[in-house]
This record gives structure tokens, C-alpha cells and sequence, in this order.
């Protein structure tokens, strides 16, 4: 029964080796059928117990035959798993012990002397090999840490690299979706602009047709000059002919009158040309200030062309208000060298700066200041190197400091609404610097008055 009872106590110490074993090797999530089939570790030591009991057969072998077989079927498990490292760490444990354990029962089944006598090795055999198992059984159990640590953090990096994915697809997704809302505000941007662009060019032409108004209207009056000097004198020529006819019809004709009529004649006929010259160059210049430039340029005198467009903006004022009136002064350098310009363009500025001028000195006036007399000056003067210097001022409100720095950007204007689009200082500035490359400068004090200075280059 002490056989029995010990075969017994073996198989329950394979109990506890089979459970380690399946819980360091993960057996039942790596191999799945060996798991299942060790579960069958206790049938031969059934088997033998039973054995023992039907022959009586009472020998310390059975127990020693039972852990051989356990040995045995731990070794093939380790084998069969030996691509996991802490299995080859047991498995290289585990041999020096099962080898031990072959020998020990094969010698002392063949010869029991042979064990007697050779009783010591044995004994150091085992000890050394049970030392061995033991420490590769440790260094097993580091290393199963060691990997456990290491799958662990991969687990971790994968859940981060999922975390990482996850939130990168969000990020694509908002990205896209961000893109697609700017792609939809670049082309509602776009077609803000072009309907922007649309809208400048109509508000440019808008204050062409608004200076060519003001223009026509000085224009009217200044016309009117010549055309009646050549009435009057067409009138006068008309009589002198007559004079002349009567003259021709009388029996005694007197040469001198003949001749004296004739000199009159040749003389209102000069005055005529004359006279209507100026009225076609007064027409040639409203044809080419409201033709579209074309950008070529010619000699031009500023004096002359300066001389005409402050007299043009002038009585296109006074076509308005015949009430206003003001002191027009002129000090034009005398010679002034011709530069090249587009002549319409610089008429435009001229035009526009005039305007200003007058507005400026008119509003002062309604302010009812005692002793105020509205006057525009301009002057002219030769720069070294062949440039020239066009001064505009006036004594009318001037401009406020808060304001100064914007007069020059596109629809910014200081008039009420519906007197002026913002655009003709923009326009100017765009003209002299742009078109001309020149300057076009402000000095003012509010209260006290404003001088536009343009200078211009040379021409090549």
C-alpha cells in the first residue's frame, strides 16, 4: 500500500507540474490540442496504481517509471513549443534531469551492486542536476517577465499606433473637410473679386463721366470766349466787304479806302483763324481727355497744360454755383522743359486736383470766415537732372491729421456721400506714380489750407 499511496502522491505532484507548465507556456491560447491532450497526464499513473493493486507488484520503481514518463512528456511539449525562448530555457533545464533520472532507473533495474556501489555519484548526479533545473528554471522565469514586459509595450506602442491612426483619419477628415470649406470660400472669394473688379470699373468710369462733366461744363464757357470773338469779327468782316462793294460801284473809287478796307479785312480774318484755332484746341483737348488713353507718350508742357485745365475747372465750378468765385494765381517757370507724359492722363490729375482745390476753398467760404478770400494758387519750376515740380495749393480747410494718410487709398473719400466716389486721388496717385514714375506728396494744416506737390522725371 506504501507503493500504491506514493505512485498516488506522483500523480498529484504532476498535477501542479502540469499546471505550472500550461501557465508559463500559455499552452491553451498557443497550442491549443497539446493542451488538451497533457490533460491526460494522470491515466498512466491510473493505470499502474491499478496495476500495482491487481498484482501486488511492490517495488519503488513504479513511482520512479511514472515521473520518467512525466519527464518524458514534458520534454516533447517543450520541443514542441520550443520557438517560444523561455520553453528552450526549461527544455535545456529539464534534459540533464531526464537523462539522470533514465539512468538512475536503468541501472538500478540491470544491477543493484552497480547503485550501491557508485551510490555517492549518483547522488552528486542529482543534486547537480536538480541545481541545474533550478536555475534555468529561474533564468526561464526572467526571461518570460522579460518578454511579457516586451509584449506589453508592444501592445501599448500598437494601441498607441492605433490611437495615432484613429486620430490621424480624424485629422484627415477634418482636413478635407477643411479643405473642401476653403476650396468653396476661394471660389465665393473669386467670384467676390471678380464682381470687385467689375464694380472699381464702373466706379472708375463713373468718375471719368464725373470729371468729364465738370470738364464740359468749363469747356462751355471757355469756348464761348473765342466763338464770340469770331461772330463779332465775321460780323465786322461782313461789313467791310460790304464797304468795299460800295466802294468798287462808285464812279471815282478812292484807292486808299480800297486799301485801308482791305487791311481790316486781312486783319479780323487773322483774328478769326486766330480765335478759331483756340476753340479747336479747346476741343482737341476734351476729345482726348474722354478717349480712353492710350498710353503713348509725347513732349508735354506742363505750363500750357496746366494753365488750360485750371481755367477749364474753374468755370465748370462756376457753371454749378454762379455765385463762387475765387483768386486763380500762376507762377509757371519760364522756359519749362518738356517732358514726356501722356498728356490725357496728367489732364486727369491736373483736373482732379483743381476740383479739390476749389471744393476745398468753397467749403471754407459757406463757413462764412470774415475777410476770407477763396484762392488757388499754381506753380511750376524746373528740377535739376530735367524733371519737373507742379504745385497746386489752396487756402481752403486742409486735412484733418486722422485722415491724412488714407486720402491716397482706393474709395476712401472726406465729401458726403454722393459728391465724391474716392476714387480721383487713388486715380492720381496711380497716374504719377504708376504711369509716370513720379511722386505725388501732400503738405497740409486743417483749418489753413492744402498743397499737392507732383514731381516728375525727366523724359528719355
Amino acid at each position: 500500500m506504501e507503493v500504491n499511496a506514493s505512485i498516488l502522491i506522483s500523480v498529484g505532484i504532476a498535477a501542479v507540474i502540469v499546471r505550472s507548465m500550461r501557465q508559463f507556456l500559455d499552452l491553451p491560447t498557443r497550442m491549443p490540442h497539446l493542451n488538451r491532450l497533457i490533460g491526460y497526464f494522470w491515466v498512466p499513473g491510473l493505470l499502474l496504481y491499478l496495476f500495482s493493486l491487481l498484482i501486488q507488484w511492490k517495488t519503488d520503481q513504479l513511482d520512479e517509471i511514472y515521473t520518467l514518463f512525466l519527464m518524458a512528456m514534458v520534454v516533447l511539449v517543450l520541443v514542441r513549443v520550443q520557438d517560444y525562448r523561455p520553453a528552450r530555457t526549461i527544455l535545456l533545464a529539464v534534459v540533464p534531469y531526464v537523462a539522470y533520472s533514465a539512468i538512475e532507473l536503468l541501472s538500478g533495474t540491470l544491477s543493484s551492486s552497480f547503485m550501491r556501489e557508485y551510490k555517492n555519484l549518483f547522488s552528486n548526479s542529482q543534486g547537480f542536476a536538480v541545481i541545474w533545473l533550478v536555475t534555468f528554471v529561474l533564468i526561464a522565469r526572467k526571461q518570460k517577465k522579460q518578454l511579457e514586459a516586451e509584449r506589453v509595450q508592444r501592445e501599448a506602442e500598437e494601441k498607441e499606433r492605433r490611437e495615432i491612426a484613429a486620430q490621424n483619419a480624424v485629422l484627415e477628415s477634418m482636413v478635407a473637410e477643411r479643405t473642401s470649406s476653403l476650396t468653396l470660400q476661394t471660389e465665393e472669394l473669386q467670384h467676390a473679386l471678380e464682381e470687385l473688379k467689375t464694380t472699381q470699373a464702373q466706379l472708375i468710369q463713373a468718375e471719368k463721366m464725373a470729371s468729364l462733366g465738370e470738364l464740359t461744363a468749363g469747356i462751355a464757357h471757355e469756348i464761348q470766349n473765342p466763338l464770340n470773338f469770331v461772330t463779332n469779327f465775321s460780323d465786322v468782316s461782313a461789313e467791310l466787304v460790304m464797304e468795299l462793294e460800295e466802294e468798287q460801284q462808285r464812279p471815282e473809287r478812292d484807292q486808299e479806302l480800297e486799301a485801308e478796307l482791305l487791311a481790316d479785312l486781312k486783319q479780323n480774318l487773322q483774328k478769326i483763324t486766330h480765335h478759331g484755332q483756340r476753340a479747336a484746341s479747346i476741343v482737341r483737348g476734351m476729345l482726348e481727355h474722354s478717349r480712353a488713353s492710350t498710353g503713348e507718350r509725347q513732349p508735354t508742357d506742363l505750363n500750357v497744360l496746366a494753365d488750360e485745365y485750371l481755367r477749364l475747372a474753374y468755370h465748370g465750378l462756376r457753371a454749378k454755383d454762379k455765385s463762387f468765385n475765387a483768386t486763380l494765381t500762376t507762377d509757371f517757370a519760364s522756359p519749362l522743359p518738356k517732358i514726356e507724359a501722356v498728356a490725357q492722363d496728367l489732364g486727369r490729375v491736373l483736373l482732379n486736383l483743381f476740383t479739390n482745390a476749389f471744393y476745398a476753398v468753397q467749403k471754407r467760404k459757406e463757413q462764412g470766415e470774415t475777410g476770407y478770400a477763396p484762392t488757388v494758387r499754381v506753380a511750376t519750376r524746373a528740377l535739376p537732372g530735367g524733371g519737373v515740380e507742379v504745385r497746386v495749393h489752396d487756402n481752403g480747410t486742409g486735412i484733418p491729421e486722422a485722415v491724412r494718410q488714407k486720402i491716397f487709398q482706393p474709395f476712401f473719400t472726406t465729401k458726403p456721400t454722393g459728391e465724391g466716389t474716392g476714387l480721383g486721388l487713388s486715380l492720381s496717385y496711380d497716374i504719377v506714380t504708376k504711369g509716370h514714375a513720379g511722386t505725388l506728396a501732400v503738405e497740409t494744416e486743417e483749418g489753413q489750407g492744402t498743397e499737392f506737390i507732383i514731381t516728375l522725371p525727366a523724359g528719355q
